[in-house]
This record gives C-alpha cells, sequence and structure tokens, in this order.
C-alpha cells in the first residue's frame, strides 16, 4: 500500500521540467549564436554592403548579392535549432503546468 503523496513531495522535479528547462537552454544559446553573429561578427557588413537585410526574430543582418546568395546569414541548422527548441520549450511548459493544475484538484 502506498501514502498519498505529501505537500512536499508533490511538488518535486519532475523529467518534463528537465526536458522544458533543457531546451530552453538550448533556445537561449542559440539566441546567443545569432545575436553574436549578427552584431559581433557581422558588425562592419553594413558599410560594405549595397543591399543589407536585416531581421530581428533571430538576429540576422546579411548581405544580399545580386546573384541570389546572402553573405553573413545565420547557419540554417542554428535557425532550425532556435525554432525547435523554442516550440519544444513552449509545449513542454504549458504541458507540464496543466499537470500540475490538474493534479491539484
Amino acid at each position: 500500500m502506498t501514502a498519498s503523496p505529501t505537500g512536499s513531495e508533490a511538488v518535486r522535479p519532475t523529467a518534463l521540467w528537465g526536458v522544458s528547462l533543457a531546451s530552453l537552454g538550448v533556445f537561449l544559446v542559440s539566441w546567443a549564436l545569432c545575436w553574436v553573429n549578427a552584431y559581433v561578427v557581422n558588425d562592419d557588413l553594413p558599410n560594405n554592403c549595397g543591399d543589407l537585410r536585416r531581421q530581428s526574430f533571430p538576429p540576422e543582418v546579411a548581405c544580399a548579392s545580386a546573384d541570389g546568395t546572402l553573405t553573413g546569414a545565420n547557419a540554417g541548422w542554428i535557425e532550425a535549432l532556435f525554432f525547435a527548441s523554442l516550440v519544444v520549450f513552449v509545449l513542454i511548459a504549458s504541458m507540464v503546468l496543466a499537470l500540475g493544475s490538474v493534479r491539484k484538484k
């Protein structure tokens, strides 16, 4: 026979919280990498470019050439990681909060 959990046992962190916080960490690291690429690595790009393209979410400063190539753009895998980790964080965090509210009832 098992007893029902007491107040301190019911609030313990779960694996879902761990996944949620890990995805938040990945999101913040990928955001920082995009920001560093846009405003530190490519800081002189606006001075040397005729067709400058700026994006704020995720941060990006790129120069478009006449042949369609972009110089200074974020890597595709970083942007995919950026958006995927954001989606995972929002979904898992909302699921954990919903489970917490259901368990309290």
